[in-house]
């Protein structure tokens, strides 16, 4: 059983003065401030009474006897000038609303009648004015199931209990009304005709009888179904095709069945002893069983509770759950048998129960002044889950959720519960975020005109620090600890008052919670003052709780700080980090990169400790860790890659260079400026800017303009050729000083200066690439440079440019021995006297070199046949040896004469084809064309007879005349034989 809260309040009292004793309750409303009350009683008679719902006055307004028995049940037919119907001694009776003239009773079959129902629609019936379903939507129906429909749907809506429709419902309806009542042994669906005139036209229709059905106490008709009530049990039955299925059994020993329409849901509750079972229209049960505490006498439905009454109790349980959240006492116990009453057809806030002579009015207690009670004795879960519970079953409009929920996270809030007025703030849609400002900042402030008045219930203070709140939380609470031990009731968390936090604790939570509420709060649409505030407060919030890498990634990333609010903060708790963030963020470059500076500074000067800590640094996408140096001079690096002030990238690429060229190499070959770091072709500025010692930052940044941005300047281009040579040689001079005293191994591993390479090729290598690539630089000024050095490759190259072939053939034929070059190199030359002019190379190397008699045979080999046998026997040496020779001689005369004879063979064939062309060609021409009498020209269709005429290659025939006028290159089918030929197979040479 949840803790009781007020769900309805006492509205009056009524007392029949023990006069009669009552057995039935109706409420109806007759207009917006008066309800009209039909107490039914055990001598027969209707009592009419009025409520005033303004004033809370009962007024008796009437009285009718109907018979000598008591008045089971009634039921009011319309409101203005309507009916009442009622149940009384075994027959049913009309009576005026007004109860001013005697009651009808009703004969005929309606004797002897137990219980009486009237027909409901659910929400889920197809027509808002169709009794039931349309015959065309019943399908697998007999037809007289459809003529039954017909008869009772009738085009009108006869009942239906949806709120205030009750009250137009005689001028929708004309009277007709359908009832289920229970006789004996049988069923009847029966309409009423109501005449609210005068009462002389009322009567009643017997619609359908279903037998077969006894006992029954109970009834409720819904939609298309009847559900039965019996000592046995329940039963549903159809009131179209009159078939009934046992829903359950009773005990054998048990309270009588009662059964209650709920409305809301459109289901039914079936009560066994003390235990409700909810079933829907099909009799299935739906969610769990209710199980109240005594079994009730009567049970209503107000808003999403039951309510039930019983041994002088009313008791008001949720729906879902059955938990009871409010007993009232309104009679002694064992007062008699109650009947509960609620005005369903009004505004559903009016509910009367009774007791033997007495009726007691309640009327539900809106739910602000039930959320507002809940907040006052700080049970906040229940006024949470009353909330839910209302925005569930659709009684609470959006902007009033918003409003609960905000309201709620505020009394949370200054209650110390921190992470639940969060979770609360965060549910609401319409608070703002700026109203947690005076939380973190003291007023006046900049954001100070950005917090909205709203206006809530006022009860709560108004925002003050988290500082001052959680001060005021706890003083709140040692008060409430002391005022318990003096023995006054004191609503306090019972957490808090058996193990107080401390104020660290709580005062970090505060903040934690409300960085939470902010950080949700960056991704939502607001002015830009209001973003303004959120970052820049975020920021202090991180701050507060020393969170680095969060105060980091705010500013590094895209925000809405105000620099002037922090930057003296962040100097004063030396988040300098944070602060270069925030400058580089807001285009600050020139603040960001003199504090970079500052770190690399103090970290190579020993300073700072830069060995253990390293700082996470995400370069292209991938997280790196780099030493507070290397993570300095990459952030200084990062924000000059972007466009910026020239002369300010200049001045700090000399120590981002220090630390590591290859961020001065992103500084200086950055995709992400649209221009040149010094537009206009000032390079030669930029590399003055330069160290002269790092050569190879300087050649990658000649790289970078001659290949990625097509410089074409041939000083250029030659600087770059004249630097990469010089450093070529300063790699030979290493190299050969090491291998002759075999020593400075680490020197000769990697010859290039600086500790760290910026190029993946060897240097070498790279200026022979380039030296080939390049049409544009000096090649004899680079001669000049390695005339006496070993670079013979790179002269080769160079020697091929200026057009030197003997030179070129030397090199790579005596001083690199690569007799592959050489041989490409004659390939590329095309003449047969440069291979001739090797050959003698290989023969005579002059210089006191022995013959090359291997590299001899290998020309020969691959390239004797273009050469001249006679020249090649003059050119070799008598001392070459003739095993080496006479194989290669043997195959390169070989190779001539078959040269020889497949050109004879070649010139036999093609005299072969030119003969049998003539001949195709004459046979063609020879060929004989039969004409006689009734030869026609293809294109005028005249008789050709002895008329000259004209054929085509594609054998049409015409006369002269259109031969003349056609041309001799076009025939009749338009084919063009100069553009088009034709060629026919016997045409073709097939030898």
């Amino acid at each position: 059983m949840a803790k009781s809260r007020s769900v309805v309040e006492l509205t009056t009292r009524y007392d029949l003065g023990g006069v009669d004793k009552i057995r039935s309750l109706c409420l109806s409303p007759h207009s917006d401030s008066q309800t009209l009350v039909y107490l039914g009683t055990f001598s027969g008679s209707i009592l009419l009474l009025s409520l005033d719902t303004s004033t809370n006055i009962v007024a008796r307004l009437g009285t009718v006897s109907l018979s000598a028995s008591p008045v089971e049940s009634i039921f009011v037919l319309g409101q203005e000038r309507g009916k009442v119907l009622a149940l009384c001694n075994g027959y049913l009776f009309l009576v005026d609303s007004l109860l001013s003239q005697p009651a009808k009773r009703l004969g005929g079959v309606l004797k002897g009648i137990n219980v009486v129902a009237r027909r409901v629609r659910g929400r889920e019936s197809s027509s808002s004015t169709d009794l039931l379903l349309l015959p065309s939507e019943v399908s697998g129906e007999s037809s007289s199931s459809k003529k039954f429909l017909q008869m009772i749907g009738g085009g009108s809506r006869v009942s239906d209990l949806k709120g205030k429709d009750l009250r137009r419902e005689g001028v929708l309806h004309q009277g007709r009304y359908v009832f289920a009542v229970a006789i004996g042994e049988r069923m009847l669906l029966i309409e009423l005709q109501c005449d609210e005139e005068d009462g002389k036209g009322d009567s009643f229709v017997v619609l359908k009888e279903i037998v077969g059905i006894g006992g029954v106490k109970t009834l409720v008709w819904l939609d298309d179904y009847v559900v039965a009530g019996t000592d046995k049990g329940y039963s549903l039955i159809s009131c179209v095709t009159g078939q009934s299925g046992v829903i359950f059994t009773l005990p054998d020993v048990s309270d009588p069945p009662l059964l209650k329409l709920l409305c809301k849901e459109w289901k039914v509750l079936l009560l066994v002893d003390n235990v409700g079972v909810v079933v829907d229209t099909n009799g299935q049960p739906v969610g769990g069983s209710l199980v109240f505490r005594r079994r009730p006498d009567s049970v209503g439905e107000l808003s999403f509770y039951l309510v039930t009454v019983g041994d002088g109790k009313m008791e008001l349980h949720q729906k879902k759950s059955g938990a009871c959240v409010q007993s009232v006492s309104f009679g002694p116990e064992g007062c008699g048998p109650s009947v509960l009453a609620v005005d369903e057809a009004g505004d559903g806030n009016l509910l009367a129960v009774t007791t033997m002579s007495k009726v007691i009015f309640y009327r539900r207690v809106s739910y602000e002044e039930q959320i507002k009670d809940l907040l006052r004795k700080k049970r906040y879960r229940e006024a949470i889950s009353l909330v839910e519970e209302l925005d569930s079953e659709g009684e609470i409009s959006k902007e009033m959720l918003s409003f609960l929920h905000a309201q709620i996270g505020y009394l949370l809030l200054f209650d110390l519960r921190f992470e639940e007025a969060v979770n609360q703030f965060l549910k609401s849609e319409s608070m703002e975020p700026s109203e947690v400002f005076p939380f973190i900042m003291r007023d006046p402030n900049r954001w100070s005109l950005q917090v909205p008045r709203n206006r809530y219930w006022g009860l709560h203070p108004p925002p003050a620090p988290l500082e001052d709140v959680v001060d005021n939380g706890l003083a709140a609470i040692q008060r409430a600890i002391f005022l318990r031990k003096a023995g006054m009731d004191t609503p306090v968390d019972e957490e808090f008052s058996s193990n107080p936090p401390s104020r660290a604790d709580l005062l970090e939570s505060a903040i934690k919670n409300m960085t939470r509420y902010l950080e949700v709060s960056r991704e939502k649409d607001l002015s830009h003052p209001v973003r303004e505030g959120i970052d820049t407060l975020l920021m202090l919030l991180y701050r507060a709780l020393n969170r680095v890498e969060d105060m980091e990634n705010l500013a590094s990333s895209v925000n809405n700080c105000v620099v002037e609010e922090l930057e003296s903060l962040l100097n004063e708790s030396e988040h300098l980090r944070t602060l270069a963030f925030l400058y580089a963020s807001k285009g600050m470059s020139a603040k960001a990169l003199a504090i970079w500076r500052l770190f690399a500074k103090n970290y190579s000067s020993g300073l700072w400790q830069d060995s253990d800590d390293l700082v996470p640094y995400l370069h292209e996408n991938e997280l790196i860790r780099l030493s507070g140096k290397e993570a300095a001079a990459a952030e200084a690096a990062r924000i000059l890659e972007e466009p910026c002030d020239p002369e300010l990238a200049l001045q700090h690429l000399s120590w981002i260079s220090d630390i590591n060229p290859l961020f001065a190499i992103q500084v200086l070959t950055s995709d992400k400026r649209t221009e040149e770091l010094l537009p206009g072709g000032n390079h030669e500025k930029v590399i003055q800017a330069i160290d002269p010692q790092k050569v190879e930052i300087i050649q990658r940044y000649l790289q970078w303009l001659i290949e990625d941005r097509d410089y074409n300047d041939p000083q250029l281009h030659t600087s770059y050729a004249l630097s990469l040579a010089k450093s070529a040689l300063e790699c030979v001079e290493v190299q050969n000083g090491n291998q002759e005293t075999d020593t400075g191994s680490r020197e000769a591993h990697d010859c290039n200066v600086g500790n760290i390479s910026l190029f993946e090729i060897d240097v070498r290598e790279r200026l022979q690439t380039f030296l080939q690539s390049s049409d544009l630089y000096d090649p004899e000024e680079i001669l000049n440079l390695i005339e006496g050095s070993e670079l013979w490759l790179e002269k080769a190259i160079l020697y091929r440019r200026i057009g030197q072939e003997t030179v070129v053939l030397q090199i790579l034929a005596l001083k690199l021995e690569d007799c592959a070059a050489a041989e490409q190199y004659c390939v590329e030359i095309g003449r047969p006297d440069a291979f001739m002019q090797l050959l003698d190379m290989y023969l005579d190397p002059q210089n006191g070199k022995e013959p090359m008699f291997k590299a001899a045979v290998r020309l020969l080999h691959n390239h004797g046949e273009s050469l001249d046998p006679l020249q090649v026997l003059e050119k070799l040496s008598p001392d070459m040896p003739l095993k080496l020779a006479s194989d290669t001689i043997l195959r390169m005369l070989r190779a001539r004469v078959h040269h020889h004879r497949q050109g004879q063979i070649v010139h036999n064939v093609s005299r072969a084809l030119d003969v049998d062309s003539r001949l195709a060609r004459l046979e063609e021409r020879s060929r004989h064309v039969q004409i006689n009498d009734e030869s026609l020209c293809d294109s005028c269709f005249a008789r050709l007879g002895t008329k000259l005429f004209a054929m085509y290659p594609d054998d049409t025939i015409v006369c002269y005349k259109c031969y003349r006028r056609l041309g001799e290159s076009k025939s009749v089918t338009g084919r063009d034989f100069k553009r088009d030929v034709l060629i026919k197979p016997g045409w073709l040479v097939n030898r």
